[in-house]
């Protein structure tokens, strides 16, 4: 079982980024394999106080871990560090980058990946039943018209940059207590592009990105849940100098439905039915996720009582048949009686208790027609 992010790097819920960073620092130089090198518990350990900074030092994964926990985080598409060895982690935090975008020893950033983007529709209860396409509107991110995306004003040009000669990497010695390390990251100057811009696009102020109305069709699976998410990879915002787009997440939302309710793959229906109907039996029209038909009350069903239609219900979104349809039975008995109505059912009281009593079909068309 998981532990609790903070629980894990020592920190408070209230803890700022340099805090969390402090915490992480500390942890990493003592779980480093030199000097943990007899604890076969030190890659395990070390997994987990990195995948904790990752969460908590990224303000958006850190607000939907405190909101949602664990499974905000795995719905939001964040995969945990199991994949990766105990080197890989290491070698991105000297080398720069790597799978934290950031060295936490002190090294730069290169060109940020671009934002997820998060939209959101609404369809009904019979449309996540079928599946449905649905075209989505958001703002995003994307290259900028005036300057083609490379940030220098129309007429002019990026320039190589003078502290890397082009390279986007720089080089230097950084001394720890594990001893000296040559560090390559990317060059501060020009953000590990290569190059630098003197005369900046007046429309993106040097940037490259500008706002853009967007559209893309979903198509939004058979059996989808509310609160569920569709991950369209490289459809959020761009990246920055060529830095990967990010993704965009499409939260569905299944709207209530008047009067079926959903629980799981199970659709559940409450069946009205008057004292008179449950009975003697009826033949009553219900809704379903394929319009409406005739169902068959047989006589003497209990109110509560439930009958599955198998199959009725919701598509798996896995794929696996689908759920079924419960009826639950919901016998009304009226709270206000006329006269008439009163002296009927006395009638059929009586009936009931005395054996030489005969009810005809009179008195029964009688009931019928007084509870109608």
């Amino acid at each position: 079982m998981k532990r609790d992010y903070y629980e894990v790097l020592g920190v408070p819920r209230s803890a700022d980024e340099k805090q969390i960073k402090k915490a992480f620092r500390k942890l990493a130089r003592e779980l480093h394999p030199d000097v943990n090198a007899s604890d076969p518990e030190t890659e395990g350990k070390f997994k987990e106080a990195a995948e904790a900074y990752e969460v908590l030092n990224n303000p958006e994964t850190r607000a939907t871990y405190d909101r949602y926990g664990f499974d905000g985080l795995k719905r939001g598409g964040f995969s945990d560090f199991s994949q990766f060895s105990f080197e890989d982690i290491f070698r991105s935090f000297f080398g720069g980058g790597g799978i934290f975008g950031e060295d936490i020893f002190g090294g730069g950033r290169g060109p940020a990946r671009g934002a997820d983007l998060l939209s959101e529709v609404e369809i009904t209860l019979f449309e996540a039943a079928t599946g449905v396409k649905r075209t989505v509107e958001y703002d995003a991110l994307d290259r900028c018209a005036a300057c083609g995306g490379d940030g220098a004003a129309p007429g002019t040009s990026r320039e190589t940059c003078a502290a890397c000669k082009g390279t986007g990497q720089t080089h230097s010695a950084v001394r720890t207590a594990f001893g000296q390390f040559v560090r390559s990251g990317p060059c501060r100057e020009c953000g590990g592009a290569g190059s630098t811009v003197s005369s900046p696009c007046p429309d993106c102020r040097g940037r490259g990105l500008a706002v853009t109305k967007k559209e893309i069709e979903v198509e939004i699976p058979a059996g989808i849940s509310s609160g569920q998410s569709i991950r369209l990879s490289g459809r959020g915002s761009a990246g920055e100098l060529g830095a990967e787009a990010g993704d965009l997440y499409v939260q569905v939302t299944v709207a209530e439905d008047e009067q079926l309710q959903r629980d799981g793959d199970d659709i559940i229906y409450h069946l009205p039915l008057t004292m008179i109907d449950a009975a003697l039996g009826a033949t009553i029209e219900i809704p379903t996720l394929d319009g409406t038909e005739e169902y068959e009350v047989k006589a003497g069903i209990q109110p509560g009582e439930v009958k599955s239609l198998r199959g009725r219900g919701m598509p798996s979104l896995r794929g696996r048949g689908k759920g079924d349809l419960r009826l639950i039975m919901d016998v009304q008995v009226p709270r206000h009686l006329t006269q008439e109505q009163k002296d009927i059912l006395r009638k059929f009281a009586d009936a009931s208790t005395d054996k030489n009593y005969s009810v005809d079909e009179g008195l029964i068309d009688r009931i019928k027609a007084a509870f109608r």
